[in-house]
């Protein structure tokens, strides 16, 4: 090991064993959530194998100082074996009783796969002889060997494990058998020699010194912190790289050493449903990666009782003392050595989004847990697995083979074999399936932009299993019946051939891969998430709107809880194809009297429009924008296209062409869009003002609706802007509701005309754009698209090809149209909502931008003092969820 001369004054190195434990199961920023949950099982009385953690510090020194320790770490981690030697009796590198050890990461989050692990080390040409006396099975100390050499040369040597693969299966087509249990102790005597030739090709050597192969296996597993694998996944799961991992080296135990040895992984519930059984896998004369790599399929759970009956007794009382300690539904993985039972890991459980509502249901009313815990232990975002079609029942489907439902859900995609591959399809704009033998923590990348997964080997805890869930996508594994071409690019089930690009079906709840596409429908919420949602919404003072533009949308955010509209387009009504020639024809005019005309048009159709959206939304408010883009959007742009414009409303084609160029602006974000508009030509607001209230008013009058529309000025800048277009918006109206009142003198309509915040001077100024006085806003709505544009001076269409550089270089910890901005586009806000109020008691404030969705920004507008976040339909119950979280979150503070 590579040291400096700075001498650690500290504990570094924490010994967990016969029953004691010097660390804690609440130190995980320390010692890692496995290393801290090793010390907790310990403590409880479990029989865990004896073992240290080298704390997450090291780690961080470790990148500080070129991968080298500190002066004293040596000292602490040989004090610490020697303690395993006393309670295993057993040496490090000794001939007589060798003691192997297992060497693995230990982050404070879980991150199942993405970093190394090293099994059986300790063992060379020496101890591996010992081992043989003492087991009496030469077949099983030769196979933990091989097994070594492969890990650990792949892991810290950097020789790929397909080398060694390639060795294996020639052993055993030389041999004419299919399974690596078929091989005999000579034949795995051989691999050890064939694998160490392998390592001298690839220019390196394996190490003979048990204290080499330590300190090597302990620097692999610190650098696979900084590896591609673990950082995607930090990524996808926002963990901070300054958390570090800690490493675990813990006394071996066999699960590989005969029919009476078996190792398995299992949670404490059901992870797919979260219904109250356990649930796993185990397999007999196997060590612990065999499970999780999915080499072989495992056997369920359940079969254990009848083979080993003893220990799966065992098993159980264990699993049940970690539930009820940790109170939430666990992981665990578990060695039984010769009839000898052993815990080797407990973390809390990866789950589905469905899994998650029922496990923290029930666990409330198990009282396990309180209603705010309940809301706490649910992932806003994972709620959107739940919220997306799923496959139509009564659609055919042609299904040409079933494996195991790993991971609930629905998905299409065209096939695709390599995650590579993957990464630039998707990249392309296409839907993908990644289709692979099995799946390694090296495909995560593929994983996360993959629609679902399909695989041929593994189980229900394989890591395609396990990743897949904590990503809520779709996954069916140990599909036994496929057959994959990797080098042909072909997938092969009896006589079909598939061809890569082909189009599949895979449902995760039913295990079933069907050919082409099925339609699919909306999904139908469960018990435990109107439940959930339910208390959810008793704790949570902030309100939920949606942004919608047509019945539709507002239909489907009203039946997920949503509170009202936030945002309603109405240039997207424009867009429809029954009203765009008249809309053009509104553009293409030469003067206010012939935009009238065509304004004319449009009036009845925008009126019916705001009419259903306000039927869709009785009782509750909607907030309307006015006309907010460029006019030159709404024209074509190619020759063709104006050629058919021209023919359609009798235009002449140079007339046609001229009037697109003269729109045309070198930054038409910033040209002449929103307030801007009304100003220049203030008979477009006039005409929309006019399709709202009096849809508003009929529907008073004729359906007796209660409801306050909300209007709402984009662009502002200057409190003289609204002020200019808010006092003819509200002549129109007034002058409209005069004549309902004639018709009715108790007629009353009552109305709100606000702006958006979207430009940094509006933030900077919101005491003169709220007083009424001046501007005299009755609302603010964030528009944060905007305000994060013209606050960084980025554009969210351009950035896009480079924002990922400034996050790949750790110059933005986020992307800030992604996630609100915490300093400086939430600082405008804070700015503007305290001058706003001072000005206007009581003013109503909201959010509308994409940021209305998104967890962390909406804790922000939460501990901001906004009344309410407004995003899409489909985010409407993540956002009460993540509102309610952060509820408790200030309660927890005060």
């Amino acid at each position: 090991m590579s040291t400096k001369s700075k001498t650690l004054k500290g504990k570094y190195v924490f010994y967990f064993g016969d029953k004691r434990a010097e660390g804690s199961e609440d130190q995980k920023s320390l010692l890692g959530g496995k290393g801290a949950n090793l010390h907790g099982m310990t403590k409880l009385g479990l029989p865990v194998p004896p073992g240290f953690t080298i704390t997450t510090e090291i780690c961080d020194y470790f990148y500080k100082n070129k991968q080298t320790y500190p002066k004293g770490v040596d000292l602490q981690v040989k004090a610490a074996i020697s303690k395993v030697e006393t309670s295993m009796k057993r040496g490090f590198g000794k001939r007589k009783k060798p003691l192997l050890v297992s060497v693995r990461s230990g982050a404070r989050a879980s991150m199942p796969g993405m970093m190394d692990t090293i099994l059986n080390l300790g063992l060379n040409d020496e101890t591996v002889l010992g081992l043989i006396e003492e087991s009496k099975d030469p077949r099983f100390a030769y196979d933990s060997y091989r097994r070594f050499i492969a890990m650990y040369s792949d892991v810290v040597l950097g020789v790929h494990t397909n080398c060694f693969e390639g060795a294996l299966e020639e052993a055993k087509l030389a041999r004419g058998i299919e399974l690596d249990t078929e091989l005999s102790a000579d034949d795995l005597k051989q691999l050890v020699t064939e694998y160490k030739k392998i390592v001298r090709m690839n220019g390196k050597e394996f190490p003979e010194d048990p204290w080499e192969q330590l300190w090597g296996a302990v620097g692999a597993v610190f650098g696979s912190w900084m590896s591609p694998r673990a950082i995607t996944y930090r990524r996808l799961n926002s963990i901070p790289e300054s958390w570090g991992t800690a490493v675990n080296i813990q006394a071996m135990v066999f699960g590989n050493m005969g029919d009476d040895c078996s190792t398995g992984v299992a949670f404490t519930r059901d992870p797919s449903t979260g219904e109250k059984k356990f649930f796993g896998e185990f397999l007999i004369n196997a060590q612990g990666e065999d499970v999780v790599a999915g080499v072989r399929t495992p056997q369920s759970i359940e079969k254990l009782k009848l083979i080993m009956p003893k220990p799966y007794k065992e098993l159980v009382a264990a699993y049940q003392k970690l539930e009820k300690h940790y109170r939430d539904m666990q992981d665990i993985e578990f060695t039984i050595e010769r009839g000898r039972f052993f815990m080797l890991q407990t973390r809390t459980g990866k789950r589905t989004a469905a899994a998650a509502m029922r496990i923290a249901v029930e666990m409330v009313k198990e009282k396990l847990i309180t209603r705010n815990e309940a809301i706490m232990r649910v992932n806003p975002d994972q709620i959107d697995q739940l919220l997306h079609p799923m496959l139509d029942p009564k659609a055919d489907k042609k299904i040409i083979a079933k494996g195991l439902p790993a991971s609930p859900g629905a998905a299409t995609g065209q096939i695709v074999f390599d995650s590579d591959d993957a990464e630039a399809w998707s990249k392309q704009g296409k839907k993908i399936i990644l289709v692979r033998l099995e799946t390694s923590p090296e495909d995560i990348h593929g994983m996360s932009v993959a629609e679902g997964i399909l695989t041929a080997r593994g189980g229900m805890t394989s890591h395609a299993a396990v990743v897949a869930r904590g990503m809520g996508k779709p996954c069916v594994s140990g599909c036994g019946a496929l057959k994959i071409g990797e080098k042909t690019k072909t997938l092969s089930i009896d006589s079909l051939v598939l061809k890569e690009g082909e189009w599949v079906t895979i449902d995760g709840a039913t295990g079933e891969v069907i050919l082409g596409k099925v339609p699919t429908i909306l999904p139908v919420m469960s018990k435990y998430f109107k439940e959930l949602m339910s208390w959810v919404d008793e704790v949570r003072t902030l309100k939920v709107r949606t942004n919608a533009d047509t019945p539709q949308d507002s239909r489907v955010a009203r039946d997920f809880g949503a509170e009202g509209i936030g945002l309603c387009r109405t240039e997207h009504m424009f867009f429809e194809p029954s009203r765009i020639e008249a809309v053009r024809e509104m553009i293409l005019a030469d003067s206010e009297a012939a935009r009238k005309q065509a304004l004319a048009k449009i009036l009845p159709m925008q009126k019916e429009d705001f009419r259903q959206i306000f039927r869709e939304m009785k009782g509750l408010p909607v907030t309307i924008r006015l006309l907010d883009p460029p006019l030159h959007e709404f024209i074509p742009h190619t020759d063709e296209d104006l050629q058919t414009l021209s023919e359609a409303i009798h235009v002449t084609f140079d007339r046609l062409k001229q009037k697109a160029e003269n729109l045309k602006e070198f930054n038409p974000m910033l040209g002449h869009r929103g307030c801007r508009l009304g100003i220049s030509f203030p008979e477009i607001y006039i005409t929309q003002i006019r399709a709202i209230i009096e849809a508003a008013c009929e529907l008073v009058r004729d359906e007796k609706f209660e409801i306050i529309p909300e209007i709402m000025i984009p662009l502002v800048g200057d409190y003289r802007e609204l002020k200019f277009v808010s006092e003819f918006c509200k002549r129109e109206a007034e002058s409209i509701i005069a004549r309902f009142k004639e018709q009715n003198k108790k007629f009353k309509l009552q109305y709100l005309i606000g702006t958006m915040i979207e430009l940094p001077r509006a933030a900077l100024t919101a005491s003169e754009i709220a007083d009424e006085n001046l501007g005299n806003a009755e609302f603010f709505s964030f528009g944060t698209n905007d305000l994060t544009q013209t606050t960084y001076g980025l554009s969210r269409d351009d950035s896009g090809t480079f924002l990922k550089d400034y996050l790949e270089n750790k110059i933005y910890e986020q992307d800030p149209f992604a996630a609100l901005d915490p300093v400086g586009v939430s600082r405008l806000m804070e700015l503007a909502v305290t001058e706003g109020r001072k000005k206007r008691t009581g003013l109503k404030i909201g959010i509308c931008g994409e940021h209305g969705g998104e967890p962390s920004s909406i804790k922000i507008c939460h501990d901001m003092g906004l009344d309410y976040v407004s995003c899409s339909p489909y985010r409407v119950p993540i956002a009460r969820l993540a509102a309610a979280q952060a509820e408790i979150q200030s309660q927890k503070r005060l």
